[in-house]
């Protein structure tokens, strides 16, 4: 048995799934990951991303800050793909409970899942640090150097920059899906950015799937370790 006839295999003895997602589920919609060979961090700015995107700078640097987030983190025209359309199909179907991820870019939501925990947040939502009017994605995109709310205030994306906690709520209902899942499906993370990736130690079901172009941590502990595009993976899958 090759390994997709044992991934549509577990699959389909399974009615409780739960799918965790990283960077490598959006790279085939053509948004760039931040740790790959191409990804921004091998790119050359002012600063590098990851102080550019830190709570710290965000407060003292603005206006940069600005620069970058609309140039690099708002990809609007993105579209799903086979990977995001093939976990709405089985989240449809009754077999996926919850999509876990640590994208920003609402690419789940906008194939048709409908319960996906955001572990980093989320570009479309973005709030005034004043009043906490709420705008939209386009919003920050088009507006002057530094996005302001028509009372004057500072807007500030719903994103978790470095330095920054995860939401309690995401993380408690994201535990409570792994906890309860029979199978879990690991795809496109490198399983280095903590805490997310210490969530996968609260699976205690049956089947554990990592897809992902390089090895992970984790490869050692699961069920079925397949090293490929995961929506080239997931379009070979029957729900």
């Amino acid at each position: 048995m090759d390994k997709i006839e044992q991934l549509q295999k577990m699959i389909d003895e399974s009615s409780n799934i739960v799918f965790f997602g990283g960077a490598g589920v959006s790279t085939e919609s053509g948004i760039p990951d931040f740790r790959s060979v191409d990804g921004l961090y091998h790119q050359q700015y002012a600063y590098p991303p990851e102080t550019i995107l830190s709570h710290s700078f965000y407060l003292k640097n603005n206006q940069e800050f600005y620069r970058f987030y609309k140039d690099k983190m708002l990809c609007l025209d993105a579209e799903p793909n086979k990977a995001h359309k093939k976990l709405a199909e089985l989240e449809a179907a009754g077999k996926l409970k919850a999509v876990i991820t640590q994208n920003i870019d609402g690419l789940h939501q906008k194939a048709g899942s409908k319960t996906v925990y955001e572990l980093h947040g989320s570009v479309h939502r973005n709030y005034c640090e004043s009043c906490h009017k709420l705008y939209d994605a386009e919003y920050m995109l088009k507006s002057e150097a530094i996005p302001t709310c028509s009372c004057g205030g500072r807007l500030k994306p719903d994103v978790v920059l470095y330095e920054e906690g995860l939401d309690d709520a995401t993380l408690r209902n994201s535990i409570s899906a792994i906890r309860n899942a029979e199978m879990m499906i690991i795809g496109g993370t490198s399983l280095v950015v903590y805490p997310a990736a210490g969530l996968i130690d609260y699976f205690q079901g049956k089947y554990l799937v990592l897809i992902n172009k390089q090895a992970t941590k984790a490869d050692g502990h699961a069920d079925l370790v397949i090293q490929e595009p995961i929506g080239e993976v997931f379009s070979k899958i029957k729900v």
